[in-house]
C-alpha cells in the first residue's frame, strides 16, 4: 500500500513516497515493514533478537529484485543486527550489483550503534552476496556531496565514495548516514572504546573479489589513473592537455631509450620536437618537471626481501615489469595514486600524504599483516608510494623490525643499503622510534613466555646489547 515516511534532516521535514513491503520472521509470528523507493529500502525497527525474516514476494514496483537481494543481505547478519537501510550503488562491472547498508544493533551501552556495510552480487539473479567494505559510524564522521550524483563518507583516516542509482535513493541514504551519525555524536563513539566493539565479526568476514573490494576503496582525487576505458572516456581535453599527454608518453619512450649519463635535456627535447613535428617551447617548464619525474620512477624496484619489493608509482604502472618480477600483492602507500590494475593483483591501499601530520603508524599492523600473507602465499609484494622514498620506505622498515626482530638501526640501514633514496620524513622517523618502542614493550610483556619464539629472543638481544638492559 502507498504510504509517505517522514525524516529529518539538518532540522528539515521532507516527505519520501514509496511502498510498504512486508518481512515475515521464519520462526516467528512477527513481522516487520520496509519502505521502497527506487533503489533503496528504508526498514521499520525490528525488536533485538528477532529472527532473520523472510521476505514476502508480493509485487511492488520499486523492489524488483532487492526483495531477493534483502534475503541474502540478512544470512550474513548476526541475529541481534537490523538493517536500517539499504542502497543500491552503481558499479563499474554492469552485471554486477552492490549495495551500501547501514547496520545496527543495540551496543553494551545500551545505545544504538550503526556501521556501513559494502555488499556485492556477481549478478542482479543472484540469490547470495558477500562484503566487500566494513565501514564504523564514529563520532568523527562527515558527509559530503561530491556534486557528481554521489556522496563521500569520510572517518577516522578512511573516506570511502558512494554513487546511489537515483536521486530519491540518495536522499534516503543521507538521511539514515545522518541520524546514525547524530547518535554517534551524542554518546561520542571513538576508537578504542566500548562502542562498536562488535564491528571485528564482520571486518573478518570480508569476502569479495579483490575486483570488488577495489572498486569500494576507489578514491575520487586521485592525481595518477588507470587508464580510461575508451567507451567510457567522455571528457574532451583541450588541445594543451592532449599536447602535454603525448609529450609525457614520447618523453619517456626517449628516455628509456637514451644513456641518460651522456645526453642532455636540451638534446632530449631537441629529440621530442622532431619526434611530433613542432616547436615546444611553450612546455619547457613542463617538459624539465616531467624529466624530473621519470628519472625518479625509472629504477627497478628494490628487492629489499626476497618477497618484498620497494618501488615508485612508476614500478606500480609497469605491468611487464610486475609480471617478470612474479608480484602478486601490491601494498600502494599512497592518496594519490590509483591501482592500476584492479583484478590482476591484491591491493592493499594506505591512503595518505607523504607529509609529517600522517599518522603511518597507525597503518603498520595492517601493512604487516599484508606482507606476511604475500610471504605465506608464496609471492611478492611490491611496496610503493609516488617515489619509493618516503612514505614506503618507512613502511619497509617498520615490517623490517617486527618480522626479523630488527632494532631501528639495523632495519633503517639494512634498507637504506638496499635502496639508497630511502629517505623517511622527520615525523615517519619519530613514528619509527615509537614503533620501536611498542615492539619492544611487547617484548618485555611476554619475556616469561615458556614458549618465546626465535622472534622475541632476536629482539631480547639486541636491545639488550643497545641498551645495557639486564633480564632477570
Amino acid at each position: 500500500m502507498s504510504c509517505e515516511a517522514i525524516a529529518y534532516f539538518d532540522s528539515a521535514v521532507v516527505t519520501v513516497t514509496g511502498e510498504y513491503t512486508e518481512c515475515v520472521g521464519m520462526n516467528s509470528s512477527e513481522s516487520s515493514s520496509f519502505l521502497t523507493v527506487k533503489g533503496a529500502a528504508l526498514f521499520l525497527p525490528r525488536g533485538n533478537g528477532s529472527p532473520t525474516p523472510r521476505i514476502n514476494h508480493r509485487r511492488n514496483k520499486h523492489a524488483g529484485d532487492l526483495q531477493q537481494h534483502l534475503q541474502a543481505m540478512f544470512t550474513l547478519l548476526r541475529p541481534e543486527d537490523n538493517i536500517r537501510l539499504a542502497v543500491r550503488l552503481e558499479s563499474s562491472c554492469t552485471q554486477c550489483t552492490r549495495y551500501m547498508v547501514v547496520v545496527s544493533t543495540n551496543g553494551r551501552q545500551d545505545t544504538e550503534e550503526s556501521i556501513v556495510l559494502g555488499m556485492d552480487f556477481l549478478s542482479k539473479d543472484s540469490s547470495t552476496c558477500t562484503m566487500g567494505l566494513v565501514l564504523p559510524l564514529w563520532s568523527d564522521t562527515l558527509i559530503h556531496l561530491d556534486g557528481d550524483g554521489g556522496f563521500s563518507v569520510s572517518t577516522v583516516n578512511r573516506i570511502h565514495i558512494f554513487k546511489p542509482v537515483s536521486v530519491q535513493a540518495m536522499w534516503s541514504a543521507l538521511q539514515s548516514l545522518h541520524k546514525a551519525c547524530d547518535i554517534a555524536r551524542t554518546y561520542n563513539y571513538y576508537p578504542g572504546s566500548l562502542y562498536l566493539t562488535w564491528i571485528s565479526y564482520y571486518e573478518s568476514r570480508i569476502n569479495s573479489h579483490q575486483i570488488f573490494i577495489n572498486e569500494w576503496n576507489a578514491m575520487q582525487d586521485l592525481q595518477s589513473h588507470r587508464s580510461d576505458s575508451p567507451v567510457l572516456f567522455s571528457d574532451v581535453p583541450t588541445e594543451c592537455d592532449r599536447t602535454e599527454r603525448l609529450i609525457k608518453t614520447k618523453l619517456r619512450e626517449i628516455m628509456m631509450q637514451k644513456d641518460l649519463e651522456n645526453i642532455t635535456s636540451k638534446e632530449i627535447r631537441t629529440e621530442l620536437e622532431m619526434q611530433m613535428g613542432c616547436t615546444l617551447r611553450e612546455f619547457k617548464e613542463f617538459m624539465d618537471n616531467e624529466m624530473i619525474v621519470i628519472l625518479g620512477q625509472m629504477d627497478s624496484p628494490t628487492e629489499i626481501f626476497e618477497h618484498v619489493y620497494l618501488g615508485s608509482e612508476w614500478n606500480a604502472c609497469n605491468l611487464e615489469e610486475l609480471q617478470n618480477q612474479g608480484v602478486r600483492y601490491i601494498l600502494n602507500v599512497t592518496r594519490e595514486i590509483d591501482n592500476f590494475f584492479p583484478g590482476m593483483f591484491e591491493y592493499h591501499n594506505i591512503r595518505v600524504y607523504d607529509e609529517e601530520a600522517t599518522d603511518l603508524l597507525a597503518y603498520w599492523n595492517d601493512t604487516y599483516k599484508f606482507i606476511s600473507k604475500a610471504k605465506k602465499d608464496g609471492c611478492k609484494c611490491l611496496v610503493h608510494c609516488k617515489m619509493g622514498i618516503s612514505r614506503s620506505a618507512s613502511t619497509v622498515i617498520a615490517y623490517a623490525m617486527k618480522e626479523y626482530g630488527w632494532n631501528l638501526d639495523r632495519a633503517y640501514s639494512y634498507v637504506k643499503e638496499k635502496r639508497g633514496v630511502t629517505k623517511p620524513n622527520p615525523s615517519f622517523m619519530k613514528q619509527l622510534e615509537e614503533y620501536q618502542g611498542i615492539l619492544l614493550t611487547l617484548l618485555y610483556d611476554r619475556k616469561d613466555d615458556t614458549n618465546t619464539n626465535n622472534l622475541t629472543l632476536q629482539w631480547q638481544t639486541q636491545f639488550d646489547a643497545k641498551l645495557g638492559v639486564v633480564i632477570l
